[in-house]
Order: C-alpha cells, then sequence, then structure tokens
C-alpha cells in the first residue's frame, strides 16, 4: 500500500475504474436548483443534469464542498496514510482549493496534507491526480510528486469554445459587457484558462473557425513534442469530441488522445455544447 493518499475533487470526473484502480478519493461539489444541491457524481448524473437544465426555470448555481467533509476524509485517510496530496479545480473559479488547506490545518496533528492547486479542471485536473497516484505507488515522495506536479502544471494548456456566453456571465466568469458584446455579434470567442482563470483569448466569428484555431494552437504547442498527453472535452456532444479526437491523432501522432465530459458543475457555468482541448508535453 502506497503511504501517500491522493485526494481530488469531482471535478476532475475521473472514471470510477481510474479511481479505484489508483486509489484515488474524490470530494464533490455541488449543483443546485433551486434550494435543491445535488453532489454531482452521486446525487446527480450528468443525463439528468442536462434533462433538469431543459426545463429549470433558471440557471442553477454551484457549490463547494463543505469543509467538514474535508476534514472527515483527511481523518479517515490518516489511519492508513502518512501524508496526503489533495489536487483541487483551479483557486480562481473556486473555493474548494483554500478550503482544502483550511481543512488540512484543521487536521494537522494527525497527518499531513499537501494541498495543490491545479489552475486547471475537468480532465487536465485528472491527469495530476492519476500521475500523483502512479508516483506514490512507484513508492516516491511528497516532494518530489509534488515537483513533477508543478513541472506539469507549467506545461499545461487549455482552450475552449461555448455555444452560449451567458452562462460564464451569469456564473461570474465573464464580464456582463464581454458577454452581451460577444452575444450581439455572434462572436465564439475562443477562451483558455490563465493565471487561474477563464478569460477570452481570440474572437472569432463561427465556432468552425474557433475549433481551427484551437488546432492551430495545439499543432504550434506540440509541434517539437516527443510525447504528449491531450483529452478532448465535450458537454453533450460525443461525436463531434471523437471526430476532433481522430483528426488530431492522425495529425500528431505522439498526441495520447482521450475524450472527456464536462460533468455537471462545470457544464453549469459553460453550458450545454461546449467544447475544449486540454493537453502537456511530457
Amino acid at each position: 500500500m502506497p503511504q501517500i493518499a491522493i485526494v481530488t475533487d469531482s471535478t476532475a470526473y475521473l472514471a470510477d475504474d481510474v479511481r479505484e484502480a489508483h486509489h484515488i478519493s474524490v470530494i464533490p461539489l455541488s449543483v443546485v436548483f433551486g434550494e435543491d444541491a445535488y453532489r454531482e457524481e452521486i446525487d446527480i448524473s450528468k443525463d439528468d443534469f442536462l434533462e433538469k437544465m431543459k426545463n429549470a426555470d433558471s440557471l442553477p448555481t454551484t457549490s463547494q464542498p463543505p469543509i467538514g467533509e474535508f476534514t472527515a476524509l483527511f481523518e479517515e485517510l490518516s489511519k492508513e496514510y502518512e501524508a496526503i496530496i489533495s489536487i483541487h479545480l483551479s483557486s480562481g473559479i473556486s473555493g474548494t482549493y483554500q478550503t482544502a488547506c483550511a481543512a488540512a490545518e484543521q487536521v494537522s496533528d494527525k497527518v499531513e496534507v499537501y494541498c495543490f492547486d491545479s489552475e486547471i479542471s475537468c480532465m487536465p485536473q485528472g491527469f495530476y491526480a492519476i500521475r500523483a497516484a502512479e508516483m506514490s505507488e512507484a513508492g516516491h515522495t511528497v516532494d518530489e510528486i509534488l515537483d513533477v506536479l508543478s513541472d506539469m502544471r507549467k506545461r499545461t494548456k487549455a482552450y475552449f469554445v461555448v455555444d452560449n456566453l451567458n452562462h460564464l456571465h451569469r456564473g461570474g466568469r465573464l464580464t456582463g459587457a464581454q458577454a452581451i458584446v460577444g452575444s450581439l455579434l455572434q462572436i465564439k470567442p475562443v477562451l483558455q484558462m490563465k493565471d487561474t482563470k477563464i478569460v477570452p483569448f481570440e474572437k472569432v466569428r463561427t465556432a468552425k473557425k474557433a475549433i481551427a484555431r484551437i488546432y492551430d494552437i495545439f499543432a504550434d504547442d506540440v509541434k517539437n513534442s516527443a510525447s504528449v498527453q491531450a483529452t478532448v472535452i465535450h458537454s453533450n456532444r460525443p461525436e463531434k469530441a471523437e471526430q476532433i479526437k481522430e483528426e488530431l491523432s492522425q495529425a500528431h501522432p505522439q498526441a495520447d488522445i482521450v475524450v472527456s465530459e464536462f460533468g455537471p458543475v462545470i457544464a453549469t457555468h459553460l453550458g450545454e455544447g461546449a467544447l475544449a482541448l486540454g493537453w502537456y508535453s511530457r
């Protein structure tokens, strides 16, 4: 049994078999419809969420895990592990990382918890958790794992395009002016994760051109890389995601590309139809 436990949150959207194979513990975030909160992947599935979105009178909100859930998990893991590395979605879009750090302080007399801000979310966040778990299984130290994660973070990028900017605006991830101007001009901006936040990268007039621009960014970034781990992320667009994966795999044989999804919490802010490409050069 590894001596270092790996924790992440539900927005990494790791498959159950991956979590179980690597002994990764997951703290759920919640999506809130009216007065009802649902823990993603526990109380509500991706399909159920999309159905509720179609019938909802207003857009849902999201909620980070309460500190008590973190402390309870950390205390439970302390019975079997010497240390914990807790990897979470970007601190610029959620307070989950900060809550994990606060919980770490509360259990410091029982176990050392090292919090890591992925500065991203979804499957790219999952890549950090998987790599950390692999290194823990191989007997690496906390410092060695955190050094590798920090190096990965420098080389991790993500670009995406959404169908409706109102979701990002209402969730506080884009300003009202950006959303209104974008909607009026029918712009499909290419967005990116930068300095922990979602920010506009370039304004493009059509979704097709936006995706083509992301192809170009990817090609330029990985042209000299011997090995690349990438993911195409979608919100209810599986056929398009598979098409993008196939096209990029043929053009860049050094890239290992997987298809993943935006779960309820992240889809709340991006909306149905969103597409993204995230990657890091090994």
